[in-house]
């Protein structure tokens, strides 16, 4: 779907189009918020993830 939005048009008639494309359907994609701190590790990040990145080499 493409929307125009008119250069110099109002804020009113901006928001308008907006919300109305906001209330199409159900958002698609997964909270992510709901996944923070679930996985605990035993060591540092940044050595986890500097080990895992010279895995390819």
């Amino acid at each position: 779907m493409v929307t125009i939005l008119k250069s110099g048009a109002p804020k009113e008639s901006i928001q308008k189009v907006l919300d109305k494309l906001g209330s199409r359907g159900p958002k698609k994609g997964i909270d992510a918020q709901k996944y923070c701190g679930v996985i605990k590790f035993s060591e540092d990040a940044l050595v986890l993830q500097k080990r895992w990145r010279d895995e390819w080499e």
